[in-house]
């Protein structure tokens, strides 16, 4: 957790411990990078306004060089620096003040999304049912079990929580438009909030990764004032 108000981390701190979260607070970028290298947190809540740094730059280098999940937890509630936010690769944006309940429900969303909990299965069982796990289309291979992406060259891309399940969500439905409101459920579910630029921001981040130009997209297409469609066929196995 960074955020340069201790009485704040303070607090935070205390609840989220109550709730079964293992808490390091840090009061700068130095020390949360020095923390992320020596033991990585499996998710950063991260305030923007802190003296002397840039916080969306600290938001993109954690993007970046660590796998985690990423929160930001500001008093900044406009609503260009909540798409900036989503744009450098935050997984959720909260705005202070909030109900601590609050919170701890978008930290377990996040992190849910970036552990799934595994079946009940024998060793057999979940072996049989690999092939159903991975998704693919284009040359590309999504595993839904292992949370990954391969391109055709089969180097993995590193996907945040919120580009992954956006991605899964075009995969088991190729060929079908998909509305912004159906997506921003299948991504945040019932944390879900009516903000209209998440499906977008997180759309363009994804077009980044897969797309050959992200500015004539062809997987993942626009349909004007209906929504996105994955334009490939989808295989399993």
């Amino acid at each position: 957790m960074l955020d340069d108000e201790v009485d704040i981390t303070l607090l935070l701190a205390t609840y989220l411990q109550g709730h079964g979260f293992r808490v390091t607070q840090v009061h700068n970028g130095r020390a949360l990078m020095a923390l992320m290298e020596t033991d990585p947190a499996d998710l950063v809540l991260l305030d923007l306004g802190l003296p002397g740094e840039d916080g969306f730059a600290i938001a993109r280098r954690m993007r970046e060089s660590w796998r985690c999940g990423l929160v930001i937890v500001t008093g900044r509630g406009d609503a260009v620096d909540k798409v900036v936010g989503l744009e450098v690769g935050a997984d959720d944006y909260v705005t202070k003040p909030f109900d601590l309940r609050e919170l701890v429900a978008r930290v377990k969303a996040v992190l849910r999304r970036l552990t799934p909990e595994l079946p009940i299965a024998s060793a057999p069982a979940a072996l049989a049912a690999a092939p159903a796990d991975r998704l693919r289309f284009a040359g590309w291979q999504l595993d839904t079990a292992a949370r990954s992406l391969r391109n055709p060259h089969g180097d993995e891309v590193t996907l945040t929580g919120g580009e992954f399940d956006l991605l899964q969500a075009f995969a088991r439905h190729p060929g079908r438009v998909l509305s912004r409101d159906f997506l921003l459920e299948q991504t945040r579910g019932r944390e879900a909030a009516p903000f209209d630029r998440t499906i977008d921001v997180q759309v363009g981040r994804l077009r980044k990764k897969i797309e050959a130009d992200p500015e004539d997209p062809q997987l993942i297409k626009s349909v004007r004032g209906a929504g996105y469609i994955l334009v490939p066929p989808v295989s399993h196995g």
